[in-house]
């Protein structure tokens, strides 16, 4: 862990115990914090200086998207600094702190320079949102937006996205109750202690085991930064009256590379040699180790070297827009979590063999079990286990994931 994580980890461990993090009674509100809907006459000189453009809350909704940072539709940035950031955001924001922007600015060093960005701060009279956007029109991007409203409001109305320190405190003082989002193999394979498995797409059965209690804090999180079921199990708790929702967008992979407890390896394997295994394949396919997967290592290196075989299909099941921000080279949009067994598999390419992928890999596993539970020949049907980010060119950064099994 940086000393500068480490040190964001102290002051947002202090934010939450201290009660900062949580809304204010509305009776310890000042008159003027209670009216205030515009900005202060310094943050519009500055909004005039900058020529910057404001929007509001429904046009920052739209904007995020999926809620994930490969599924906003604009790029946000948090202006505040770093520990405020971690304590709570709006969801897919980055961080570039008004104070430490050389620090922070390599973030977007990879982001064209016409891509809408949105920042924003602590509110109407907070002037960190722009100063960054100031900055950024005066390094060469051109669609840079003000939410001047900022983080107060949209906690107001909607859901946070916490960092690694505020879902660590949370965890350790037992103030939450942790939902994981993923498929239940991965579930089952390891998870945060004392989580309850509550996959978004099995919300409609599962629901029976929510609290009663419809204030009960609830912490979301699934396969990191790019897996969307985090935010569609926020949104569905909210349709269902849960008040205080928050979801920890670094999930699983970000807690357990941390070296956070899990409860993955709590029964000791006996050392014994291993037999050598031999490779599987189907059709040129190398199969991994996982049921329904492909080697990830064998695959990826053919994805980076653009010499995926002529039979195979690449399917993409994540949403039209998260496919048209970058997607693998060759493959079909397909969105498996809008069509039932059948539809999806009338959709499939014939003839060739099926791989499956999204961003983080739940939703590929998800695809496929739902057409192996509904008896669908997936013999030649399989996914690719990884995170995954493209960009629009088809260049692309993987990580594959371990196997559960």
């Amino acid at each position: 862990m940086s000393i500068r994580i480490l040190a964001s980890s102290i002051v947002v461990i202090g934010l939450l115990l201290s009660g900062c993090a949580e809304k204010q009674p509305e009776a310890t509100i000042s008159p003027s914090a209670k009216v205030l809907n515009e900005p202060t006459l310094h943050v519009k000189e500055l909004m005039e200086k900058f020529k910057l453009e404001n929007v509001d809350y429904a046009y920052v909704k739209v904007a995020i998207g999926n809620g994930t940072r490969e599924g906003a539709k604009a790029l946000l940035i948090d202006a505040r600094p770093n520990p405020k950031y971690l304590v709570s955001t709006i969801p897919s924001s980055l961080n570039i702190p008004d104070t430490q922007i050389d620090q922070y600015i390599g973030q977007l060093d990879k982001v064209t320079k016409d891509k809408e960005i949105i920042v924003f701060c602590g509110g109407w009279d907070c002037e960190k949102s722009p100063i960054v956007a100031g900055y950024l029109k005066e390094h060469g991007f051109t669609n840079v937006k003000l939410y001047q409203a900022g983080e107060p409001e949209w906690i107001a109305k909607n859901y946070p996205e916490i960092g690694l320190p505020a879902a660590q405190t949370l965890f350790k003082n037992n103030k939450a109750l942790f939902m994981d989002a993923r498929p239940y193999a991965k579930y089952m394979a390891g998870t945060i202690p004392g989580s309850m498995y509550m996959s978004d797409e099995e919300l409609d059965t599962l629901k029976g085991r929510l609290p009663i209690d419809k204030t009960t804090p609830i912490v979301s999180f699934c396969e990191g930064y790019n897996c969307a079921k985090s935010h569609n199990l926020a949104k569905k708790l909210q349709e269902f009256g849960y008040q205080k929702i928050s979801v920890y967008a670094g999930g699983y992979p970000e807690w357990k590379e941390a070296g956070l407890q899990t409860t993955a390896g709590g029964a000791k394997k006996v050392d014994v040699a291993p037999s050598p295994k031999k490779d599987a394949f189907v059709e040129g396919i190398k199969l991994g180790e996982d049921e329904g997967t492909v080697d990830g290592e064998w695959y990826k290196a053919l994805i980076i070297s653009d010499k995926i075989p002529t039979n195979v299909a690449v399917i993409d099941v994540r949403s039209a827009a998260e496919y048209a921000n970058g997607h693998i080279k060759g493959a079909i949009n397909i969105e498996a979590g809008k069509l039932s067994a059948t539809e999806f598999a009338a959709k499939l390419p014939k003839g060739k063999v099926v791989i499956m992928n999204c961003s983080a890999g739940g939703r590929s596993m998800e695809a496929f079990l739902k057409l192996k539970n509904a008896k669908v020949d997936v013999s030649k049907i399989f996914y690719f286990d990884a995170n995954i980010k493209c960009d629009k060119s088809s260049k692309c950064e993987i990580k594959v994931n371990e196997p559960l099994g």
